[in-house]
């Protein structure tokens, strides 16, 4: 079984390389996608390890935008297009960390195989206040002077968007672990639907949405299990979660999970010594 773990980051080369390190394994490749706004040059000199790769059709994430569903659609076709086959895409951040390692990992990936991995809700039913992410028009992607304003008349003067192809939204968070071929089945179905790209194009927070909402329309959905096994504080409210640290030691020793979320090495830096000694 050979697993593929796709990162992307901005922020720390060396925590990249810490966490590449710490989960380094024969079966295991590391796709880097360094957001576009930001040379990639600091990241280059991973290069030096033989099973890391560097994402060259690079996108400029927006922090809420469609842009990071179109930088992830364009890894996940380098990743499928790159020849080696891969059972699992592991799709990560450059502040994540693993809890466990790299042995524990594929013993849980050989034992859950033909499972995909993804947290979900009924946006309709369960995560309501996620509506307006979709109902709303939003210029989250968009760059230009006084796009609030017109963000503002446009949902003043348009009734509320529901999502084409009577799709069911669903959504919840952003990160997952699936097959290639469920990856590119979400690609291909939004990449060949030009409605549904524009629709999602205007939304907020879509990186937290498209997989979830193709998946769980598609023939797939009996597959998904709700769940992305990532250990994330969200206790201090607002659209960030935590910043881990040693007082979060004793949950991650105990945790099912298999990544930590949110990381730095500043604050995490003694917290990241002692997963380090317990993996």
């Amino acid at each position: 079984m050979r697993i593929a773990h796709l990162i992307l980051t901005y922020t720390n080369p060396h925590l990249t390389e810490r966490l590449i390190l710490c989960l380094t394994h024969t079966q295991f490749d590391f796709y880097i996608h360094v957001d576009k706004k930001f040379s990639i040059d600091p990241y280059l000199y991973l290069q030096k390890y033989p099973n890391v790769y560097f994402i060259k059709n690079r996108e400029d994430v927006r922090w809420a935008g469609y842009n990071t569903i179109k930088a992830t659609f364009k890894c996940i076709k380098e990743i499928v297009g790159s020849g080696i086959t891969y059972d699992y895409i592991n799709f990560l951040s450059g502040q994540d960390y693993p809890i466990k390692s790299a042995e524990y990992m594929l013993a849980f990936f050989e034992q859950n195989k033909g499972k995909q991995f993804i947290e979900f809700q009924s946006i309709e039913k369960q995560w309501i206040e996620a509506q307006p992410r979709i109902t709303k028009y939003h210029f989250t992607n968009f760059t230009f002077k006084g796009r609030h304003r017109v963000e503002w008349l446009v949902n003043l003067l348009t009734p509320k968007r529901k999502l084409p192809q009577n799709l069911e939204p669903y959504g919840k968070a952003m990160f997952w672990m699936m097959n290639p071929e469920r990856a590119m089945y979400v690609v291909n179905y939004v990449e060949s639907n030009p409605q549904l790209e524009r629709f999602f194009l205007f939304t907020w927070g879509s990186d937290e949405f498209v997989f979830q909402t193709i998946l769980m329309n598609s023939p797939y959905k009996d597959e998904l299990v709700n769940n992305d096994f990532r250990y994330i504080d969200w206790s201090a409210g607002g659209s960030h979660p935590k910043v881990l640290d040693m007082t979060d030691l004793d949950h991650l020793r105990h945790t099912n999970d298999l990544f930590a979320r949110k990381v730095n090495a500043e604050k995490s830096g003694k917290l990241l010594d002692a997963l380090d000694e317990i993996i």
